[in-house]
């Protein structure tokens, strides 16, 4: 089989001023061959944060754009497309944090459905000069693991928050425009990702926060699900690989190989902190607390990336350990980033330079 080059020049990222967004544009433009332009729009929610590219805005000039746009604006969004001849679209824009989805799922049902149908619509509307649109998902949609077993390509979907319901919609609608008007997609479901840029609600970070403020460490039921464990670098390089290189129409799963409880997870932030900036008394870990575990809190998750390692030659680079020590490093040496990005002022400085 002929192995598939797609040349990308006018490439769409939504959501690039998040977590996973910021490192895949970063990823791109610093370590590939692409030559083109990325044009990344982003509603600017509190987890998007327009400070985390300055450092690529002033090295790539006109070769990174960013637009202040949300997409569930259709006509907002459509002059996005239009005004850069938008040919291939990298979909990361969504509302992700699980906890978030149970208190108020609207802002979920909202972005994550509506924002993938405008997108499809705008995308299809430039069907003739459309590359490919690639959807990055998540293993949530696949529901819950028990003690055996991976999620495959090929695993029912069996959604147990608002939140992965709205990701699983969103997958669907991106299938369902391949196979009904024949759109160029591809589509990735990935495992927990972490490292730099990660806003502290999620539990790596958030853990890395609360022992070096000698805070409690809450931990959900009694510690024992279990998340496959992805480093962001990793996760860019499949997801840049995939829009390359794999075929159209097909899912790949994206997974680290990392299989851990997150009670073990807490403990390796606390160890490695103890390490890096010891603090008299007992270990961090003392500060473990134990907390009524979420409604529909999935006990495991697994994938099987057998396909994209196959077919596509992808593997992870990071172990776990590896990984976190690099993570819980870039936290240690970027505290001015995590206070920026908790204060409430400096949310309303975002938002009147980017009204």
């Amino acid at each position: 089989m002929t192995k598939i080059h797609r040349q990308m020049k006018n490439l769409l990222v939504t959501g690039g001023c998040g977590f996973i967004g910021t490192n895949f544009i970063q990823y791109v433009l610093e370590n590939t061959d692409f030559d083109g332009r990325i044009v990344n729009v982003d509603k600017l929610t509190y987890a998007g944060n327009p400070e985390n590219l300055a450092g690529t805005a002033r090295r790539f000039g006109d070769r990174y754009i960013f637009e202040k746009v949300d997409i569930c604006r259709f006509d907002d969004l459509r002059r996005v497309f239009e005004r850069y001849d938008i040919d291939s679209v990298c979909h990361f824009a969504a509302e992700s944090h699980v906890d978030r989805s149970i208190v108020g799922p609207g802002a979920f049902i909202e972005t994550n459905i509506l924002g993938t149908f405008n997108l499809l619509e705008l995308a299809r509307a430039r069907q003739d000069r459309l590359v490919l649109f690639h959807h990055v998902s998540t293993d949530e949609v696949f529901g819950s693991l028990g003690a055996e077993g991976f999620f495959t390509e090929q695993t029912p979907y069996r959604p147990n928050s608002p939140y992965s319901a709205s990701k699983a919609a969103s997958d669907h609608l991106v299938r369902a425009y391949h196979k009904t008007y024949g759109l160029p997609v591809t589509v990735s479901n990935c495992s927990n990702n972490y490292g730099p840029y990660q806003f502290p609600e999620k539990l790596i970070p958030l853990m890395i926060l609360n022992a070096l403020a000698g805070e409690p460490l809450p931990v959900y039921g009694d510690g024992r699900n279990v998340r496959d464990w992805l480093y962001v670098s990793d996760h860019c390089r499949a997801i840049w690989t995939v829009m390359r290189h794999g075929a159209t129409g097909e899912t790949y799963n994206v997974g680290g190989a990392n299989e851990m409880p997150n009670i073990e997870v807490v403990e390796m932030v606390c160890d490695i902190l103890d390490e890096l900036q010891p603090v008299a008394g007992p270990s961090r870990r003392d500060l473990i607390r134990f907390v009524k575990d979420r409604p529909g809190h999935d006990r495991r998750y697994a994938i099987d990336f057998s396909k994209i390692r196959e077919s596509l030659d992808w593997t992870p680079r990071e172990t776990f350990a590896t990984g976190l020590e690099k993570t819980v490093r870039w936290y240690l040496e970027q505290r001015r980033w995590v206070q920026r990005v908790q204060s409430g002022a400096y949310r309303r400085w975002i938002e009147a330079q980017y009204h």
